[in-house]
């Protein structure tokens, strides 16, 4: 199975709010994950969505072969903190505070599916009728 990654570095967005954005997509179909990130209204999906574009491209370029992307997956998403930026901000009686504007490193790695190892859809079950219980007297 191939692997195919794509890495952003220095993203102004702290880590914690781009892991909610990360644990969405983790493990799921490029193409699902493409849609979920195009409508999902957190500002670190816009970068992620590029990052994952990237990924795609980086399999392309390195297969020379048509790659189709429901063979693709997200095996591995990781978001690692970047460096801080120190900046002071004035508080009351001649102090200042520390403001650390946090950066984050994104690693993303593609796994391909192999034709044969494609999931089946399984075929729905019905439900089960209940059987009503008669009260004991």
């Amino acid at each position: 199975m191939a692997e195919y990654k794509a890495k952003l570095s220095h993203l102004k967005i702290s880590p914690r709010k781009v892991r909610l954005v990360a644990d969405l997509i983790r493990g799921g179909n490029v193409r699902d994950a493409k849609l979920q990130l195009k409508f999902y209204s957190k500002r670190a999906s816009g970068p992620i969505l590029k990052l994952l574009n990237s990924a795609v491209s980086n399999a392309k370029s390195i297969r020379k072969e048509d790659i189709k992307e429901e063979n693709l997956f997200i095996k591995k998403i990781t978001v690692d903190e970047g460096p801080k930026l120190k900046r002071f901000r004035p508080v009351a009686r001649g102090r200042s505070v520390e403001i650390q504007k946090k950066t984050s490193h994104i690693t993303l790695v593609l796994g391909e599916l192999d034709n044969d190892k494609l999931p089946n859809p399984k075929p729905k079950t019905e439900a089960k009728k209940l059987t009503k219980l008669k009260a004991k007297s």
